[in-house]
Protein backbone atom coordinates (compact mmCIF):
# COMPACT_ATOMS: atom_id res chain seq x y z
CA UNK A 1 0.00 0.00 0.00
CA UNK A 2 2.58 2.38 0.82
CA UNK A 3 4.88 1.55 -2.44
CA UNK A 4 1.67 2.45 -4.18
CA UNK A 5 1.11 5.64 -2.60
CA UNK A 6 5.30 6.51 -3.15
CA UNK A 7 4.97 5.42 -7.18
CA UNK A 8 1.40 7.68 -7.08
CA UNK A 9 3.13 10.83 -5.39
CA UNK A 10 6.48 9.98 -8.59
CA UNK A 11 3.71 10.02 -11.24
CA UNK A 12 2.32 13.18 -10.17
CA UNK A 13 5.58 15.05 -9.75
CA UNK A 14 6.51 13.15 -13.26
CA UNK A 15 3.33 14.79 -14.71
CA UNK A 16 3.68 17.90 -13.23
CA UNK A 17 7.65 18.43 -14.61
CA UNK A 18 6.40 17.37 -18.01
CA UNK A 19 4.40 20.42 -18.60
CA UNK A 20 7.78 22.59 -18.48
CA UNK A 21 9.27 23.55 -21.73
CA UNK A 22 12.24 21.44 -23.27
CA UNK A 23 14.47 24.21 -22.74
CA UNK A 24 14.09 23.94 -19.04
CA UNK A 25 14.08 20.21 -18.92
CA UNK A 26 17.18 20.35 -20.56
CA UNK A 27 18.40 22.44 -17.98
CA UNK A 28 17.32 20.08 -15.04
CA UNK A 29 19.17 17.14 -17.50
CA UNK A 30 22.74 19.31 -17.44
CA UNK A 31 22.04 19.05 -13.18
CA UNK A 32 21.17 15.27 -13.30
CA UNK A 33 24.27 15.17 -15.43
CA UNK A 34 26.62 16.16 -12.83
CA UNK A 35 24.93 14.00 -10.35
CA UNK A 36 24.70 10.87 -11.85
CA UNK A 37 28.49 11.15 -13.60
CA UNK A 38 29.91 13.09 -10.58
CA UNK A 39 27.94 12.28 -7.87
CA UNK A 40 26.27 9.15 -7.45
CA UNK A 41 28.50 7.40 -10.31
CA UNK A 42 25.27 5.74 -11.66
CA UNK A 43 26.46 2.75 -13.38
CA UNK A 44 29.73 3.84 -14.47
CA UNK A 45 32.08 0.48 -14.24
CA UNK A 46 29.53 -0.98 -16.57
CA UNK A 47 29.68 1.66 -18.94
CA UNK A 48 33.41 1.64 -18.49
CA UNK A 49 33.98 -2.20 -19.21
CA UNK A 50 31.56 -2.09 -21.81
CA UNK A 51 32.92 0.72 -23.93
CA UNK A 52 36.75 -1.02 -23.19
CA UNK A 53 35.40 -4.58 -24.47
CA UNK A 54 33.20 -2.94 -27.32
CA UNK A 55 35.05 -0.86 -28.80
CA UNK A 56 39.29 -1.71 -28.79
CA UNK A 57 40.77 0.24 -31.26
CA UNK A 58 39.77 3.59 -29.24
CA UNK A 59 42.04 4.70 -26.69
CA UNK A 60 41.74 5.81 -23.63
CA UNK A 61 40.81 9.54 -23.93
CA UNK A 62 38.56 8.74 -26.89
CA UNK A 63 37.01 5.97 -24.40
CA UNK A 64 36.46 8.88 -21.47
CA UNK A 65 35.17 11.06 -24.09
CA UNK A 66 32.36 8.92 -25.34
CA UNK A 67 31.58 7.90 -21.65
CA UNK A 68 31.16 11.57 -20.96
CA UNK A 69 29.11 11.92 -23.94
CA UNK A 70 27.32 8.94 -23.20
CA UNK A 71 25.76 9.94 -20.06
CA UNK A 72 25.34 13.58 -21.29
CA UNK A 73 22.60 11.86 -23.90
CA UNK A 74 21.76 9.47 -21.00
CA UNK A 75 20.70 12.40 -18.93
CA UNK A 76 18.77 14.30 -21.70
CA UNK A 77 17.01 10.90 -22.95
CA UNK A 78 15.59 10.88 -18.61
CA UNK A 79 13.75 13.97 -19.64
CA UNK A 80 12.76 13.20 -22.98
CA UNK A 81 11.26 10.24 -21.94
CA UNK A 82 9.43 12.57 -19.02
CA UNK A 83 8.34 14.74 -21.63
CA UNK A 84 6.77 12.24 -23.60
CA UNK A 85 3.60 12.73 -20.93
CA UNK A 86 2.88 16.20 -22.52
CA UNK A 87 4.53 16.01 -25.42
CA UNK A 88 2.12 17.19 -28.89
CA UNK A 89 1.57 15.39 -32.04
CA UNK A 90 3.15 18.91 -33.56
CA UNK A 91 6.61 18.83 -31.56
CA UNK A 92 6.86 14.99 -31.73
CA UNK A 93 7.26 15.84 -35.25
CA UNK A 94 9.29 18.41 -35.41
CA UNK A 95 11.44 16.61 -33.30
CA UNK A 96 11.52 12.90 -34.95
CA UNK A 97 11.70 12.94 -38.83
CA UNK A 98 11.45 9.60 -41.04
CA UNK A 99 13.97 8.73 -44.24
CA UNK A 100 12.65 6.20 -46.64
CA UNK A 101 8.63 5.93 -45.70
CA UNK A 102 7.76 5.09 -48.83
CA UNK A 103 9.61 2.11 -48.76
CA UNK A 104 7.34 0.78 -45.52
CA UNK A 105 3.88 2.42 -46.99
CA UNK A 106 4.46 1.04 -50.54
CA UNK A 107 3.75 -2.82 -48.55
CA UNK A 108 1.01 -1.09 -46.12
CA UNK A 109 -0.85 0.45 -49.11
CA UNK A 110 -0.96 -3.09 -50.19
CA UNK A 111 -2.43 -4.24 -47.38
CA UNK A 112 0.89 -6.04 -46.73
CA UNK A 113 2.91 -5.95 -43.46
CA UNK A 114 6.46 -5.39 -42.29
CA UNK A 115 8.57 -6.16 -39.16
CA UNK A 116 10.18 -3.10 -37.90
CA UNK A 117 14.06 -4.19 -36.21
CA UNK A 118 15.09 -1.46 -33.14
CA UNK A 119 17.14 -1.04 -30.19
CA UNK A 120 18.10 0.85 -27.67
CA UNK A 121 20.08 3.77 -29.81
CA UNK A 122 18.79 7.22 -29.45
CA UNK A 123 15.81 8.33 -28.57
CA UNK A 124 13.62 4.92 -29.20
CA UNK A 125 10.97 6.20 -27.29
CA UNK A 126 10.15 8.71 -28.93
CA UNK A 127 10.44 7.51 -32.43
CA UNK A 128 8.55 4.36 -31.41
CA UNK A 129 5.72 7.10 -30.49
CA UNK A 130 5.96 8.69 -33.75
CA UNK A 131 5.79 5.57 -35.52
CA UNK A 132 2.20 5.68 -34.95
CA UNK A 133 1.58 9.55 -36.46
CA UNK A 134 3.54 8.84 -39.87
CA UNK A 135 2.56 5.43 -41.04
CA UNK A 136 -0.75 4.38 -42.41
CA UNK A 137 -0.49 0.76 -40.91
CA UNK A 138 -1.57 -0.15 -36.74
CA UNK A 139 1.51 -0.36 -35.20
CA UNK A 140 2.15 -2.96 -32.56
CA UNK A 141 5.76 -2.07 -30.01
CA UNK A 142 6.89 -5.37 -28.20
CA UNK A 143 7.23 -4.54 -24.87
CA UNK A 144 8.34 -5.94 -21.19
CA UNK A 145 5.74 -4.91 -18.62
CA UNK A 146 7.64 -3.11 -15.44
CA UNK A 147 7.37 -5.10 -12.36
CA UNK A 148 5.01 -1.69 -10.90
CA UNK A 149 1.87 -1.82 -11.81
CA UNK A 150 1.76 2.10 -11.42
CA UNK A 151 4.71 3.31 -13.38
CA UNK A 152 3.64 0.42 -16.39
CA UNK A 153 0.15 1.57 -16.35
CA UNK A 154 1.79 5.19 -16.52
CA UNK A 155 4.25 4.33 -19.38
CA UNK A 156 1.80 2.01 -21.27
CA UNK A 157 -0.71 5.39 -21.50
CA UNK A 158 2.22 7.18 -22.50
CA UNK A 159 3.67 5.07 -25.50
CA UNK A 160 0.05 4.35 -26.73
CA UNK A 161 -1.56 7.86 -26.89
CA UNK A 162 -0.76 8.31 -30.61
CA UNK A 163 -1.74 5.47 -31.96
CA UNK A 164 0.11 2.51 -30.83
CA UNK A 165 -1.34 -0.62 -29.85
CA UNK A 166 1.43 -2.34 -27.51
CA UNK A 167 1.76 -5.84 -26.59
CA UNK A 168 3.47 -7.79 -24.26
CA UNK A 169 6.03 -9.82 -25.06
CA UNK A 170 3.70 -13.18 -24.03
CA UNK A 171 1.33 -11.88 -26.73
CA UNK A 172 3.49 -11.56 -29.18
CA UNK A 173 2.10 -14.72 -31.34
CA UNK A 174 -1.19 -14.31 -30.71
CA UNK A 175 -1.06 -10.69 -31.70
CA UNK A 176 0.59 -11.45 -34.91
CA UNK A 177 -2.04 -14.38 -35.82
CA UNK A 178 -4.90 -11.64 -35.03
CA UNK A 179 -3.53 -9.13 -37.39
CA UNK A 180 -2.20 -11.32 -40.01
CA UNK A 181 -4.75 -9.66 -42.95
CA UNK A 182 -4.74 -6.38 -41.91
CA UNK A 183 -1.17 -3.64 -42.73
CA UNK A 184 0.60 -3.79 -39.77
CA UNK A 185 4.09 -2.65 -38.46
CA UNK A 186 5.65 -5.24 -35.17
CA UNK A 187 8.42 -3.36 -33.45
CA UNK A 188 11.19 -5.53 -31.79
CA UNK A 189 13.80 -4.77 -29.87
CA UNK A 190 16.74 -6.67 -31.35
CA UNK A 191 19.57 -5.45 -28.81
CA UNK A 192 17.62 -6.97 -25.68
CA UNK A 193 19.72 -9.35 -23.81
CA UNK A 194 18.17 -12.84 -23.22
CA UNK A 195 18.17 -14.55 -19.68
CA UNK A 196 20.32 -17.08 -19.24
CA UNK A 197 17.99 -20.05 -20.01
CA UNK A 198 16.93 -18.53 -23.34
CA UNK A 199 20.53 -17.86 -24.69
CA UNK A 200 20.28 -19.91 -27.74
CA UNK A 201 21.74 -18.26 -30.20
CA UNK A 202 25.66 -16.80 -30.02
CA UNK A 203 27.70 -14.62 -32.10
CA UNK A 204 30.13 -11.71 -32.74
CA UNK A 205 28.84 -8.22 -32.03
CA UNK A 206 31.08 -5.46 -30.73
CA UNK A 207 33.82 -8.05 -30.45
CA UNK A 208 32.58 -10.50 -27.48
CA UNK A 209 30.40 -13.26 -28.08
CA UNK A 210 27.09 -12.28 -27.42
CA UNK A 211 23.71 -14.34 -27.03
CA UNK A 212 20.95 -12.85 -29.27
CA UNK A 213 17.14 -13.28 -29.01
CA UNK A 214 15.80 -14.45 -31.96
CA UNK A 215 12.07 -12.60 -31.74
CA UNK A 216 13.05 -10.78 -35.43
CA UNK A 217 13.69 -13.61 -37.07
CA UNK A 218 11.09 -16.30 -35.78
CA UNK A 219 8.09 -13.92 -36.61
CA UNK A 220 9.33 -12.61 -40.33
CA UNK A 221 10.33 -16.05 -41.27
CA UNK A 222 6.99 -17.58 -39.96
CA UNK A 223 4.63 -14.78 -41.60
CA UNK A 224 7.42 -13.76 -44.62
CA UNK A 225 7.30 -9.89 -43.79
CA UNK A 226 9.96 -7.58 -45.09
CA UNK A 227 12.35 -6.66 -42.15
CA UNK A 228 13.26 -3.02 -41.75
CA UNK A 229 15.70 -1.66 -39.67
CA UNK A 230 14.76 1.51 -38.01
CA UNK A 231 18.22 3.76 -37.88
CA UNK A 232 17.89 6.55 -35.79
CA UNK A 233 20.54 9.21 -36.68
CA UNK A 234 21.19 11.52 -33.45
CA UNK A 235 21.12 15.13 -34.97
CA UNK A 236 21.65 16.84 -32.05
CA UNK A 237 19.86 17.37 -28.77
CA UNK A 238 16.06 16.58 -28.85
CA UNK A 239 16.16 16.20 -32.71
CA UNK A 240 16.25 12.61 -34.41
CA UNK A 241 16.29 11.25 -38.13
CA UNK A 242 14.90 7.94 -38.31
CA UNK A 243 15.97 6.26 -41.84
CA UNK A 244 13.70 2.90 -42.65
CA UNK A 245 16.54 0.83 -43.96
CA UNK A 246 15.13 -2.46 -45.70
CA UNK A 247 17.31 -5.68 -44.47
CA UNK A 248 15.96 -8.68 -45.74
CA UNK A 249 12.67 -8.46 -47.58
CA UNK A 250 11.96 -11.89 -48.42
CA UNK A 251 12.40 -13.83 -45.37
CA UNK A 252 11.36 -16.87 -45.85
CA UNK A 253 14.36 -17.40 -48.81
CA UNK A 254 16.78 -16.86 -46.13
CA UNK A 255 19.09 -19.36 -44.42
CA UNK A 256 18.53 -20.14 -40.94
CA UNK A 257 20.11 -17.08 -37.89
CA UNK A 258 20.90 -14.83 -41.32
CA UNK A 259 18.58 -12.23 -40.31
CA UNK A 260 19.63 -12.64 -36.98
CA UNK A 261 22.76 -11.92 -38.20
CA UNK A 262 21.88 -9.09 -40.41
CA UNK A 263 20.21 -6.58 -37.59
CA UNK A 264 23.02 -7.85 -35.44
CA UNK A 265 25.73 -6.43 -37.61
CA UNK A 266 23.39 -3.56 -38.74
CA UNK A 267 23.50 -2.17 -35.28
CA UNK A 268 27.24 -2.73 -34.51
CA UNK A 269 27.64 -0.43 -37.65
CA UNK A 270 25.50 2.30 -35.98
CA UNK A 271 26.95 1.88 -32.67
CA UNK A 272 30.53 2.42 -34.57
CA UNK A 273 29.22 5.50 -36.29
CA UNK A 274 28.00 6.97 -32.87
CA UNK A 275 28.77 4.84 -30.02
CA UNK A 276 27.44 7.88 -27.25
CA UNK A 277 23.89 6.88 -28.11
CA UNK A 278 23.36 3.18 -27.26
CA UNK A 279 22.85 2.07 -23.78
CA UNK A 280 25.70 1.36 -22.27
CA UNK A 281 24.72 1.26 -18.92
CA UNK A 282 22.59 -1.91 -20.05
CA UNK A 283 24.33 -5.37 -18.43
CA UNK A 284 24.31 -6.77 -22.61
CA UNK A 285 27.04 -9.56 -21.56
CA UNK A 286 26.07 -10.79 -18.21
CA UNK A 287 25.68 -13.96 -19.19
CA UNK A 288 28.31 -16.27 -20.44
CA UNK A 289 28.08 -19.51 -22.91
CA UNK A 290 27.12 -22.44 -21.21
CA UNK A 291 29.19 -25.28 -22.61
CA UNK A 292 25.74 -27.08 -23.95
CA UNK A 293 23.55 -24.75 -25.86
CA UNK A 294 20.23 -25.55 -25.10
CA UNK A 295 18.15 -27.09 -28.48
CA UNK A 296 16.13 -23.71 -30.28
CA UNK A 297 12.43 -23.72 -29.53
CA UNK A 298 10.85 -22.28 -33.04
CA UNK A 299 7.06 -22.05 -31.11
CA UNK A 300 8.65 -19.68 -28.23
CA UNK A 301 7.87 -15.77 -29.80
CA UNK A 302 7.44 -13.94 -26.87
CA UNK A 303 10.83 -13.24 -25.40
CA UNK A 304 11.99 -10.18 -27.53
CA UNK A 305 10.91 -6.93 -26.42
CA UNK A 306 12.06 -3.01 -27.34
CA UNK A 307 11.21 -1.61 -24.10
CA UNK A 308 13.19 -2.88 -21.60
CA UNK A 309 16.56 -3.27 -20.19
CA UNK A 310 18.56 -3.92 -17.06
Amino acid sequence: MINKILSRFGIFLLNAISLLPLFLLYKLADAFYLLIFYVFKYRRRVVKENLYHALPDKSCAELNAIEKEYYKFLSSLFVEVIKMKSISKKELNKRVKFKNKDLVEAYLQNNESVVFCSSHYGNYEWVCMAIGLNFSGQHFPIYKPLSSEVFDNWFFNMRSKFGNKMVSMRQTLRAVQANKNTASMFTFGSDQAPSREESMYWTNFLHQETSVQLGVEKIAKKTNRPVFYLKINYLKRGYYEVDCVPICLHPKETAEFEITELHTNFLESMIQQQPAYWLWSHRRWKHKRQLKTPKIDLGDLNNQSLFSHS
